[in-house]
């Protein structure tokens, strides 16, 4: 595989393998999403001032108010902060 192909299906084993946990393996719940946050972008949450901000975060997340996160969702989180970084190291 591509190193792009190969990025894609970790994010797909990335989102089914947190989604797994409970409820629907389509979805992530509230607990399910922080779980994810907290171990696959630490710095994220470590950047975060207060607990409000992450939760925030994670209502930011639900689109369509549904109260999971779907792969969609998830998948534009990932896009988004991927934007965050990459403009962040072309400015330095």
């Amino acid at each position: 595989m591509s190193q792009l192909e190969t990025a894609m299906a970790l994010l797909m084993k990335t989102f089914d393998t947190y989604a797994a946990g409970e409820g629907s393996k389509e979805t992530l719940s509230k607990a399910e999403t922080k779980t994810l946050l907290e171990k696959e972008l630490p710095s994220l949450l470590k950047a975060a001032k207060n607990p409000g901000e992450v939760d925030k975060l994670l209502k930011g997340l639900d689109f369509d108010g549904d109260s999971e996160v779907d792969f969609t969702e998830f998948v534009v989180l990932v896009a988004a902060l991927t934007c965050a970084c990459h403009n962040r190291a072309c400015k330095k």
